[in-house]
């Protein structure tokens, strides 16, 4: 078994991201409330975290970073949460709304379950991926294809969105996947369904 704080930090850090899932349907209900309302979050999540690089955490803010930080993010601004969220207002701003849900899904239950799979039981190294497991690779194109074929009911679509998330996931992109994922398999989505 894994080191229990490491799983621990892990499973509230992806916690964040699996929350992330229920965005659509504030975007279905209150679409420009909700662009703005997650612009203005990470502005003041932005300024929050300059501070606490400064010396001068924001109570509430700043324990939350500190708690989800990786420890390659320790004494760093921590990214995840801007890419987080400008992954998603991205998809939702391109792309047709069913089709970004398909994306933020993919981001949320994809990207989150994979680290936690990835940790908890990750036995297989992909070579050249930064430390990813083929275990958490397939939990990754499992919760993708579960997911989107929940939206779409079509099983070659949903096949070939995971693929495309799982594909995405395994490089060694650091946060930066935050930003890729509900785009690139929201827009192939929507290709795919035209």
């Amino acid at each position: 078994m894994k080191d229990s704080k490491t799983i621990l930090k892990e499973l509230f850090r992806k916690s964040i991201h699996i929350c992330s899932s229920l965005v659509p349907w504030f975007f279905a209900a209150y679409y420009w409330y909700t662009v703005y309302g997650l612009l203005i979050i990470v502005s003041l999540y932005y300024f929050c975290e300059l501070a606490r690089l400064e010396g001068h955490p924001v109570p509430l803010v700043s324990l939350i970073t500190e708690t989800a930080s990786r420890q390659r993010d320790e004494c760093k601004f921590v990214l995840g949460p801007v890419t987080l969220v400008l992954g998603i207002v991205f998809a939702a701003l391109v792309l047709p709304l069913p089709c970004a849900k398909i994306g933020i899904f993919a981001l949320a239950f994809g990207d989150g379950l994979a680290s936690l799979a990835g940790k908890l039981f990750g036995r297989i190294k992909i070579p050249h991926t930064g430390g990813k497991t083929l275990e958490g690779s397939l939990t990754c194109f499992t919760a993708v294809f579960i997911s989107t074929f929940i939206v779409s009911k079509n099983p070659v679509v949903s096949l070939l969105v995971a693929l495309l998330a799982m594909l995405i996931e395994v490089f060694p992109l650091g946060d930066w996947d935050n930003m890729i994922i509900p785009a690139a398999t929201g827009g192939l989505y929507w290709l795919l369904t035209m």
